[in-house]
């Protein structure tokens, strides 16, 4: 019996309250309290700064060889508490234990992976790996080896001699890991390690994860992506300094008691606005979410929701064109947990003084051909898109699959080798008042660390010509929008990256541009700061404004009206959401089972790798056969191996799915990104 069958019959002691005055925690099921197996052990956890509580009585328990996901909002005491596991700092009160022993005697036994890439780039992939071996006394023999093992687990051995500087976001993160994985720990640190990693290269990383955990290796992990969360065993909610709610996802889920509702219908803008107004905790239509060609819709009763919103659309003349029912996502969950705590994100509304609906349905963007040389190296390779004026449109794909050098090329920040682009009505990029039209959030943090936010905000004012009388309104505006009110003379580099990334797109947008370009504007934010980006992304578009944005959230993407999906400098698939979904051949199975890792390793020696893919206690796999026989086939696989199969059904692609199918097949094709 491994670890984990000895685990799963355990029952574990629910989590305290801390006497603050809040709310307390919601009940974490019975199923899932500590277990005698404890490789960490906090208790009554607090870490006060003066006057600021960070964490505030924190109690959780993570059994061996557990991956175990902490969640929360920006701000929610998430890195104190892994620098405190980490040995970094101590604690005001409470216990911090790895494996039976305080956590500050135990860092030789403990890896950590900050948020920030923390090694020299500078220096080679093996000299970083080198470095970190010898800083933790490990000998110098079993550096060079498990060095070598690791890069080959995580196909990067080919790059010992790249200097880290060179790699791109994925390699890096990997490398990341591989150094912390060198000194062999007990218990590994991941403080939201796949931030601004593309969709494959996540994948990847979790896989390795997985591989890691059923070796026996311990992680706990914070990440704001929830799909990554729906891959750990158990997660924990944490908001304010306190642990919330705690469960396996699937349990975290159940316990909305609700179901999700797709809704499709004409005018999506005037149908979210009607059903938001009679949605609430206490409502039958609890929560409305606009997406790019549907609406998202939470009730308790599916047929009540259903003849409410039959009778709400029919009054207002708007066509239901296709309801589906579904379960809920552990971000409804996330999102229910925080709003039954007060914490929804304010709305402040967007002092507008300038419509672009007049031009709506016009082209905005357009690249005809689009090519663009490196020396040798082709970047961009016969790029053709066309936004209009009133849409967002998704521009996904790898690391070097060339997203960031199209959008330097669209809004003219570079020259193309070849092709033509209109912009803002103008095929000369640089005629009068285009750039006066543009607003762009670039992909790194782009305003001034070593200035207040209010400096930051006069400066790019004054750059995109906001007028004098409207300036004030604009930046009161912004502050309110990243949850900034009275802090408008504090350091911009001080802040957390989520709240950076608001302060930024709010300063994009100051001037009311008709064409924005948004490269990767919520890397790093949490899920109730991310739906508030795209409720502003949303009434911008409402007003006539043309966006273009790229982003590796894809939950994230299905906002967008259109997408465009590049590989290697191609866009190799364009559609709606909805619509890519449907081009997909094949079928996605869904398994549950009694040894998942066992199950996937056994799957991919028998399919392509790149079909088979872990998520938590769940196996998603993608068949060219028809459903039933395919679940009859991976069935006989799986059973045949000595695997039970506790529950097999056909799921729904995701567009995760989607992408690393149209990724892969494209690569089958001889094309291939540029981080080789």
């Amino acid at each position: 019996m491994n670890m984990r069958e000895m685990m799963s019959g355990e029952t574990h002691k629910q989590q305290r309250a801390s006497d603050t005055g809040n709310p307390p925690p919601l009940p974490t099921p019975h199923s899932l309290l500590p277990t005698p197996y404890s490789a960490i052990r906090v208790e009554n956890l607090w870490k006060r700064y003066g006057q600021l509580e960070a964490v505030r009585g924190v109690s959780l328990d993570v059994g061996e060889g557990e991956i175990f996901g902490l969640i929360g909002p920006d701000g929610a005491g998430k890195t104190t508490t892994f620098q405190i596991l980490a040995g970094v700092m101590e604690a005001t009160s409470g216990a911090a234990e790895i494996f039976g022993r305080p956590a500050r005697e135990m860092r030789s036994q403990t890896g950590y992976l900050t948020q920030a890439f923390s090694l020299y780039p500078d220096l080679t992939v093996a000299e970083n790996i080198r470095y970190i071996g010898d800083l933790r006394a490990v000998p110098p023999k079993e550096i060079v080896a498990r060095g070598r093992r690791y890069l080959r687990m995580f196909d990067m051995d080919r790059f010992e001699d790249r200097l880290a500087g060179r790699l791109s976001g994925g390699m890096k993160q990997k490398l990341a890991l591989a150094c912390a994985l060198v000194p062999q720990p007990r218990v590994l640190l991941l403080d939201e390690p796949t931030t601004g990693v593309d969709p494959v290269s996540r994948r990847e990383f979790w896989d390795t994860l997985a591989h890691l955990s059923a070796d026996g290796l311990t992680i706990l992990v914070a990440t704001p992506y929830l799909d990554e969360a729906e891959r750990c065993h158990r997660v924990a909610l944490m908001s304010q300094g306190e642990i919330r709610q705690s469960g396996a996802p699937a349990e975290l889920r159940a316990s909305l008691r609700a179901k999700r509702i797709e809704l499709r219908a004409s005018n999506l803008g005037e149908a979210g606005q009607i059903l938001s107004e009679i949605s609430g905790p206490d409502r039958e239509i609890v929560d409305v979410q606009r997406f790019g060609d549907r609406l998202d819709l939470l009730a308790h009763d599916p047929d009540e929701a259903k003849r409410i919103l039959q009778n709400r659309m029919s009054a207002a003349g708007l066509r239901i064109e296709e309801v589906r029912v579904d379960e809920p996502t552990l971000e409804n969950t996330f999102v229910a947990v925080l709003r039954a705590l007060g914490q929804e994100t304010h709305e402040a509304p967007f002092p507008g003084r300038h419509d672009h609906g007049a031009l709506r349905g016009r082209i905005a963007i357009g690249a005809d051909n689009l090519v663009k040389h490196f020396g040798s190296f082709a970047a961009v390779k016969g790029v053709n898109l066309v936004v209009r004026y009133g849409e967002i449109y998704g521009l996904l794909g790898a690391n070097g699959a060339g997203k960031t050098t199209t959008i330097k090329l669209l809004c003219g920040l570079l020259d193309p080798t070849s092709g033509k682009i209109q912009l803002a009505g103008e095929s000369d990029l640089r005629a009068v008042g285009v750039r006066e039209q543009l607003g762009y959030m670039s992909q790194k943090f782009s305003l001034y660390n070593d200035l207040s936010i209010e400096e930051n905000l006069d400066f790019f004012a004054g750059v995109y010509d906001v007028p004098e009388r409207e300036r004030e309104e604009k930046k009161r505006w912004v502050l309110a929008f990243s949850g900034l009110e009275g802090r408008q003379d504090q350091i911009t580099g001080s802040l957390p990256g989520g709240w950076k990334q608001r302060v930024a797109f709010g300063a994009a947008i100051m001037h009311e541009p008709g064409v924005l370009f948004l490269d990767e504007p919520t890397s790093g934010v949490d899920p109730l700061a991310r739906r508030a980006f795209w409720k502003m992304i949303n009434r911008l578009a409402d007003a006539g404004a043309a966006i273009l944005v790229t982003t590796h959230y894809l939950e994230e993407s299905e906002q967008c009206n259109r997408l465009g999906l590049m590989v290697a400098g191609e866009i190799v698939a364009e559609g709606s959401p909805s619509g890519l979904k449907s081009q997909q051949t094949g079928h996605l199975l869904e398994f549950i089972v009694d040894q998942p890792q066992r199950a996937a390793d056994t799957l991919k020696k028998e399919m392509e790798r790149w079909r088979v893919s872990l998520f938590g206690d769940r196996l998603h796999v993608i068949t060219d056969e028809d459903a039933r026989s395919g679940l009859q086939t991976i069935t006989r696989e799986l059973e045949a191996n000595g695997l039970r199969v506790i529950n097999a059904r056909e799921g729904s692609f995701s567009m995760e799915d989607v992408f690393i199918s149209v990724v892969e097949k494209a690569r089958q094709e001889g094309k291939v990104a540029s981080e080789d």
